[in-house]
């Protein structure tokens, strides 16, 4: 059911195409390799090959479409180990259907995408399993336009968005996310933002 209501949202957008749906993690990879996929939407908890068992082996996979998980409040455990595997965003299963669909196109678009609730709750854990001034002087070892693509990346921005904001090229934007997650040592975009507002939550500007 919860499928069939995510794919009559989605669709109803007029914007987007659902080319596939997975009852459980094995379904799921079999229609990444099987069509052209842009953005997985994965619920955590299925049957037989659960939802991060399916997103550690996506992340692999070469050519892997970006991946955001399904999730609700009681499983922040969950969102901790979605985000260890790679996962491009998180999003709340009683999320407003308008927030959906903007994620979708963000994702597709090469941004990361992250409930402020679930940042919310989960930044104290992060910040307190991290060693911050160690994030701190990563950061501060970015060029002033790594920075300022790190910033705008953290607000879930996607590279058009943000080369459109700092005056550069799709292509030059991409460039600069590389280094940067390089330099963070952030397996994605989404490390890399909360490694961001871990360090503004301590105080430091940059």
């Amino acid at each position: 059911m919860l499928r069939r209501g995510l794919r009559l949202l989605l669709e109803s957008s007029g914007t987007i195409r659902v080319v596939a749906e997975a009852g459980d993690g094995n379904e799921l990879l079999g229609a990444v390799r099987a069509h052209a996929v842009d953005v997985a939407l994965i619920d955590v908890q299925m049957p037989g090959k659960d939802g991060l068992s399916a997103l550690r082996e996506l992340t692999a996979l070469p050519d892997r479409p970006a991946a955001a998980v399904l999730t609700t409040f009681d499983l922040d455990d969950y969102v901790s180990d979605a985000l260890r595997y790679g996962a491009n965003g998180f999003l709340l299963k009683d999320a407003d259907p308008a927030v959906l669909v903007r994620a979708v196109h963000d994702l597709a678009a090469g941004g990361a995408v992250l409930d402020p609730r679930i940042t919310a709750r989960l930044l104290p854990r992060f910040r307190g399993a991290t060693d911050n001034a160690h994030e701190v002087q990563l950061v501060r070892g970015l060029s002033a336009r790594e920075r300022q693509v790190l910033e705008l990346l953290s607000d879930g921005r996607s590279n058009a968005d943000i080369g459109m904001r700092l005056g550069l090229t799709e292509a030059t934007v991409k460039s600069y996310v590389s280094t940067v997650l390089s330099k963070l040592g952030a397996q994605n975009r989404v490390q890399a933002a909360l490694i961001a507002q871990r360090v503004a939550g301590a105080g430091d500007r940059w």
